[in-house]
């Protein structure tokens, strides 16, 4: 149970990894944490879209705590409700989480070549594991994970973010 929940939560620290690369060198180590323990698939979205210092201001104060609040109050009410539900509405459910993915990825890939090629190039490589039976016996939490780091990693070296992307140092001002 303990590696089956690793598996699924590594995205959380691949998205924090992400996002540190945006924060300014004056960030303490503290405020990192904090961070990182916020970061969730909504505030990944939302602060990889942005510019400039937004992603330290979309992690403070109400949307900090609003996903957190959302995440863990919606996990309440669906045990709840599943017992209450016919078997074939909660099944259905289990389709949104891929639509909650798609709403995360679609957006930046329709503004970043970048982003696009790693999505494409993770969907190539997870297809590969479907179809190529040396493959087929890796199980699915893993196939994500490497895929994501794989593709990532390959992004990142063919398209490093550039030094004029960084995020702004204490007292300078952002670029419009």
């Amino acid at each position: 149970m303990a590696l089956t929940q690793f598996v699924v939560n590594i995205r959380y620290s691949l998205m924090s990894l992400s996002l540190s690369q945006k924060l300014s060198g004056s960030i303490r180590t503290i405020d990192r944490v904090f961070l990182s323990f916020f970061n969730t698939d909504e505030i990944f979205a939302m602060a990889s879209m942005q510019e400039g210092i937004a992603w330290a201001a979309s992690i403070s104060g109400a949307l900090r705590s609003s996903p957190t609040l959302a995440g863990t109050g919606g996990t309440l009410i669906g045990a709840a409700a599943a017992s209450l539900l016919p078997d074939r509405v909660a099944s259905a459910f289990g389709i949104a989480i891929y639509g909650m993915f798609l709403a995360i990825i679609v957006p930046p890939a329709k503004h970043s070549r970048a982003v696009l090629g790693v999505v494409a190039l993770s969907v190539a490589m997870s297809s590969l594991f479907q179809w190529l039976p040396a493959l087929k016996g890796i199980s699915a939490g893993f196939v994500i994970i490497i895929c994501a780091v794989a593709a990532s990693a390959l992004g990142a070296l063919l398209r490093p973010v550039e030094q004029e992307e960084r995020w702004p140092e204490a007292g300078e001002e952002c670029a419009p």
